[in-house]
């Protein structure tokens, strides 16, 4: 089966795995929007006819315009050889200008932002549900419950989630199956809710009722995890996103138009902190219905870490992340996980519940920074258009219909910023902050890196490995270098051999990882530099690869030795006359700051942030997948234009 067929292939089993893994956060809020938009109605809490009708059609067309149009329609097309998601999209059009970095960064910096609202605001939706079956539970005691739920998930992610994921579609199809159905039997009871589907209802609201615009900020919550829908397109495909999409958003109109019913139904009332999902439940079916709601909050806040893993290895890749330790704790393709970054989300999850404790505060803080998110991918989606070559009226319609809507929405969740928005935002500054430093830092370790000629030295690394006055090193040294010409070194690999401590080894490997746009490419070449002495393999890994060089290193060694290009045989004769395997030693360079350096002002402070930023992850031979115990790091420093003036006079 060619690829391009596997990404739009319809199955069974994808149509399951999709409705478990993608839809969890655009699946899970019903549970809080239609609170939401009353809350922030003209007299808070007050159940009225207007806004309830113009509120629901807002969520109808949001639905339809932001998550179906834009989203399954037209950005799933931009896919990275089936691969999804805004460092996907990014990786295609990242040629068309050195400007387009920044956009990714801020698109990909709000996404994990809104990560950390994510599975608070869903579960403690969920778990407050409880209050109506237990009318004495506490505020406090749901907050230990929401606590100790989340800690439960992310506790749980270094062991794979490949056993728990096969069951979340199942679970996720009882959940949408509920959602209809609740609907639709308050649906039949009021059917005058029908109305809301048609636009006028919404353009009323919005111009009409008092304060009508700002209500978007609550609209907004419905089409939240769109950005997952593209993010996740690599583990299910195109085709059964779509088709899964279909039943997924019937379910969630039915459940709405259900909510808006009852509503009407009680129209002129108050709310008084009563939640119109739990509403639409007989008191029978409330603790089953709870139930469900919490792991299908679970299964959301699931899908988001493990989506959040996967845009931390993107960003790694694109030398926009530091390069954390990555695992992978099951032999699913792309499945992966980030302990450092597991940590940071489990400890701003716990810090976001105990700061707001109630879903209704965190309404507040979410969706302010995935508006950010989602304006970017436009302006990334229209270079892609561009890219297609697609007509220039087409592109034009899309940009400013998409940049109106969001525009719009960004504006009304700016009202959010007081009450909680600040938090997404000061949580997402200080990610786009992590992810200029690294990148500009790579852009200015990589011109400030000195290259030569590997030639010149081929004649004294022979001679090195021939000179019998100086202790071996290895018989077999290894270098990563960063030199993307095969025929050129880093000028500190060579002071490294000759001048820190002579390195003397019968076989000098040199290694360069070239990380591709295309996800999954695994190439590597061999150029024998100097037969028997000098090595360079280059490999081609692409940006969802792990990085275990140790073992593709070893792979190519067999292949090399099976092909008689290379004897790795010992060299000491006592061993050699044994057959024994030489030893293999590999040497990492390491830069730190020198005292000797003149900045400009705000490279000085990139490289101090970075150098700050670095004492606190592992090093690179971690990150690479190499045998710590055959592992030199080596300290070098990074001179960066070095004072050349020194005001010195000597005395007699």
């Amino acid at each position: 089966m060619d690829s391009k067929h596997s990404h739009t292939a319809i199955s069974g089993a994808g149509l399951l795995i999709a409705l478990g893994i993608i839809y969890g956060d655009i699946g899970t809020s019903p549970l809080y929007v239609m609170s939401s938009i009353l809350k922030s109605g003209r007299v808070p809490d007050l159940i009225d006819a207007h806004l309830v009708l113009g509120g629901i059609s807002c969520v109808i067309w949001t639905l339809t315009l932001q998550t179906t149009v834009k989203y399954v329609l037209l950005t799933l097309n931009a896919d990275n050889n089936g691969e999804g998601g805004i460092f996907s999209l990014y990786a295609l059009v990242r040629r068309r200008g050195a400007w387009l970095s920044a956009v990714a960064i801020i698109g990909g910096a709000s996404l994990l932002a809104d990560g950390v609202i994510t599975p608070p605001i869903s579960v403690s939706s969920a778990v407050e549900g409880l209050k109506n079956v237990f009318p004495h539970l506490t505020q406090d005691m749901v907050v230990y419950i929401v606590i100790g739920i989340i800690a439960g998930l992310f506790l749980l992610q270094s062991f794979g989630t490949q056993i728990v994921g096969k069951a979340f579609g199942p679970i996720m199809f009882l959940w949408f199956t509920m959602l209809g159905v609740l609907g639709t039997i308050w649906i039949v009871q009021n059917p005058v809710i029908l109305k809301a589907i048609n636009p006028y209802y919404a353009y009323d609201l919005l111009v009409r009722y008092p304060g009508g615009f700002w209500l978007l900020g609550s609209v907004f919550l419905c089409t939240t995890g769109a950005e997952a829908l593209y993010s996740d397109l690599g583990h299910c495909g195109k085709g059964n996103i779509r088709i899964s999409w279909t039943f997924v958003k019937t379910t969630l109109l039915l459940n709405y138009l259900g909510q808006g019913a009852w509503l009407l139904q009680h129209q002129g009332q108050m709310l008084n902190g009563k939640n119109p999902f739990y509403a639409l439940m007989p008191q029978w079916f409330l603790l089953i219905g709870i139930s469900v709601a919490t792991i299908a909050a679970i299964i959301a806040s699931q899908a988001l870490i493990t989506g959040s893993f996967t845009l931390v290895a993107e960003a790694i890749r694109l030398n926009m992340w530091p390069k954390v330790r990555l695992n992978y704790p099951t032999d699913v393709k792309g499945q992966l996980f980030v302990p450092s970054m597991n940590r940071l989300l489990l400890l701003g999850c716990i810090g976001v519940v105990l700061y707001f404790r109630e879903s209704t505060n965190m309404e507040a803080a979410y969706g302010l920074a995935i508006t950010l998110t989602m304006l970017m991918t436009t302006i990334l989606l229209t270079m892609w258009l561009r890219m297609k070559r697609v007509a220039l009226p087409l592109i034009l319609l899309f940009t400013v219909v998409y940049g109106l809507i969001e525009g719009s929405f960004l504006i009304a969740n700016l009202v959010k910023f007081p009450h909680g928005g600040w938090v997404s935002l000061a949580i997402g500054s200080t990610l786009m902050g992590v992810m200029y430093v690294w990148l500009k830092s790579y852009y200015i370790k990589r011109r400030l890196t000195e290259f030569v000629r590997l030639e010149p030295y081929v004649d004294a690394l022979k001679q090195l490995s021939d000179d019998d006055s100086i202790p071996k090193y290895s018989t077999h040294l290894v270098f990563l270098t960063s030199a993307e010409r095969s025929t050129e070194i880093e000028q500190k690999i060579i002071y490294s051999i000759f001048q820190k401590r002579p390195k003397r080894a019968d076989i000098y490997w040199f290694i360069h990882v070239d990380t591709t746009d295309e996800p999954y490419t695994m190439e590597y070449k061999v150029t024998e530099v100097a037969k028997d002495d000098v090595f360079r393999i280059n490999f081609r890994l692409g940006f969802r690869v792990q990085q275990r060089i140790n073992l593709y290193f070893r792979k190519v060694i067999e292949d090399l030795v099976r092909n008689k290009e290379v004897d790795i045989t010992s060299r000491y004769e006592s061993l050699n006359k044994q057959h024994v395997t030489g030893d293999f030693r590999f040497v990492v360079l390491e830069k730190f700051l020198s005292i000797e350096n003149d900045f400009p002002t705000l490279e000085k402070l990139v490289m101090q942030a970075y150098f700050y930023i670095r004492q606190f992850i592992a090093s690179e031979d971690q990150y690479f997948g190499l045998d710590t115990s055959s592992v030199k790091v080596e300290k070098v420093p990074l001179v960066i234009a070095p004072v050349r003036e020194v005001a010195l006079k000597r005395i007699k």
